[in-house]
């Protein structure tokens, strides 16, 4: 059965399916607007070909599910003339392009047909070496160049053949035209003349598909547009913004012809990656190398000699983790060993011990890469910053401190005053200085933001939970139970709204923040020419905790300034993971 006539029986087929749900309408160009043609191009497979390229591509193309595919051309080495060698080629390809389940459409080569005695097993296998098909309104025309260099040497039966072909199908919505070798490359592109693209041009061609020179380039002439399709598995050097292996996939509506080159390795299978694959990525990123405990900050921001212990997991139950730990040290740090050879046992741990020590500037700080096994071929690589820790005092307030928005008691005494930019580098924001206290029901929240341009102060939402975030604003950041990772963040603007919610930890390591949890406050805001002060009373029942004395609490705060598009962090980053947070001290 020649390729028309089967393509012929699966258009009826198709039609058969249509009938029911579109009452035997045909194909219109608004249907085709709701429901546009998708499929796919097979570039060159063979000169030089490398063995497993095309039937990844194919693998790829029908996890696409286009409505068919057609081919370029140069399907099998050839150019021999045993017909024995040929036959197995021919068997090769076919079993190659089994896995679609889409209609194929084949375009000759000239490594397919060689010579006229060739022709005979071409046809044998694949059928006419030039015909024509019709899908849903659109015409596709496949021509035969593979013995010839020139559009003038065509056999003078196949261009009547395409004559009659394109004046019987002026009326289609769109016509395109596959043909193996650009013979418009050295004509039409260089504006010298071709007989078929003057065909192409008066019988209203909208688009001409080619391959052969195994790579990809494109060019509009007279309105129509060409498209070579480069390798789909031949000898290729990749073009010159890097494409290597592809195909081809067109889009077809009632306006336009959209043919785009998809690299291999594009489509994925859908599953790629699995939830399983995806919680045990998540385990390797969040507690594959864990810090016992993160290093004491001194008030001068250096962190003193001291061993840092670390636990190194490996959850994979069946591969070993055989790597070379690996610290990249900035400039004022350092750390003994950097680099350590390293083998964990499959569900196996390890701790090692380091000597760091950190003299400069805090941040950047330290941080260690390890490669985990992942995927049974595969491996992820992380690394993980150092842990430091900053301390803030409590106080403890023998008198509860008036909530006026005036920072005038005694108890607001020895403010933090240094920050750092989100990206650990230096703070632009104007001088803040924070401050905590507590007693036996209440936390006591407190700062004075200097603002040299008063009127520039940022702050709208006046509803609780409104956007108090990206306003001018103070932020906190405190986990009061440091054997619950349960975090509770809090952000206050100059008009006293408050944005909070309760975060809590998934088993992976992820967060999730909980903004429908509201606490009560007392809040109180005052300013002046140059600054604005904040004062808050948190009752602790809400907190689910106690306080006292000793009593070390986890803590970030922050204030954001939104004239300067910056904010001042007391620690890098600000993340809802309690263990890159301070130490808040209950004195």
């Amino acid at each position: 059965m020649s390729i028309k006539m089967r393509a012929i029986s699966l258009a009826a087929v198709a039609f058969l399916v249509l009938a029911g749900s579109l009452c035997a309408q045909s194909i219109t160009e608004q249907q085709l607007s709701q429901y546009p043609v998708r499929f796919a191009i097979l570039g060159d497979r063979t000169g030089g070909h490398v063995p497993g390229i095309h039937g990844q591509i194919v693998a790829e193309i029908e996890r696409l599910k286009p409505d068919f595919v057609i081919t370029v051309g140069d399907m099998i080495e050839g150019y021999t003339e045993d017909t024995t060698v040929i036959n197995a080629e021919w068997e090769e390809y076919l079993a190659l392009v089994k896995p679609l389940s889409m209609p194929i459409y084949y375009t000759p080569g000239n490594h397919d047909i060689t010579t006229d005695a060739i022709l005979e097993p071409y046809r044998r296998y694949i059928g006419r070496e030039y015909y024509s098909f019709d899908h849903r309104g659109l015409h596709f025309v496949i021509l035969d160049n593979s013995r010839w260099r020139y559009s003038r040497e065509l056999p003078a039966e196949q261009i009547e053949w395409l004559i009659d072909d394109l004046r019987q199908n002026r009326d289609a919505v769109h016509t395109l035209v596959f043909i193996h070798k650009p013979f418009w490359y050295n004509t039409t592109a260089l504006g010298k003349p071709d007989t078929l693209h003057s065909l192409f041009t008066n019988f209203g061609v909208d688009a001409v598909v080619t391959g052969h020179f195994h790579r990809y380039f494109t060019g509009v002439y007279d309105g129509v547009s060409y498209t070579c399709i480069g390798s789909s598995g031949g000898a290729m050097t990749p073009g010159p913004t890097g494409l290597g292996y592809h195909f081809g996939w067109v889009t077809v509506d009632d306006k336009e012809i959209a043919i785009v080159p998809v690299k291999l390795g594009s489509v994925l299978p859908w599953d790629e990656v699995s939830v399983d694959d995806l919680y045990f990525l998540n385990k390797i990123d969040y507690f594959g190398i864990s810090f016992v405990e993160p290093l004491a900050v001194s008030e001068d921001l250096t962190v003193a000699a001291a061993t840092l212990k670390v636990d190194i997991h490996n959850f994979h139950d069946k591969l070993t983790l055989d790597d070379t730990l690996r610290w990249s040290v900035p400039e004022g740090w350092s750390v003994e060993p950097e680099s350590l050879p390293l083998t964990v046992a499959p569900q196996g741990k390890e701790q090692i011990s380091f000597q760091v020590a950190g003299s400069a500037n805090l941040y950047p700080v330290p941080a260690l890469t390890v490669t985990f096994p992942f995927l049974d071929t595969l491996t992820r690589s992380v690394k993980a910053e150092l842990l430091v820790a900053r301390q803030v005092i409590c106080r403890h307030a023998t008198r509860a401190p008036q909530i006026d928005g005036k920072l005038t008691e005694e108890i607001w005494q020895s403010p933090q005053s240094q920050y750092f930019a989100p990206d650990g580098k230096t703070c632009l924001i104007d001088s803040t200085a924070f401050f905590f206290a507590y007693d036996n029901d209440n936390l006591y929240l407190a700062a004075h933001c200097h603002e040299s341009k008063i009127d520039s102060l940022f702050a709208a939402a006046t509803e609780h939970d409104g956007a108090v975030y990206s306003e001018d604003c103070v932020g906190y950041f405190i986990q009061p139970d440091i054997n619950d990772l349960t975090v509770y963040q809090f952000y206050f603007n100059p008009l006293g709204t408050v944005f909070d919610q309760k975060i809590t930890p998934y088993p992976d390591g992820y967060f999730d923040g909980d903004p429908d949890w509201n606490g009560i406050y007392d809040v109180k805001i005052s300013r002046g020419d140059d600054f604005w002060e904040i004062e808050v009373r948190i009752p602790l029942a809400q907190l689910a905790v106690t306080a006292e004395s000793g009593q070390k609490w986890r803590l970030n705060f922050r204030r954001k300034q939104e004239r300067l598009e910056s904010a001042g962090d007391w620690q890098v980053p600000i993340d809802y993971n309690p263990k890159t947070f301070g130490v808040l001290l209950l004195q």
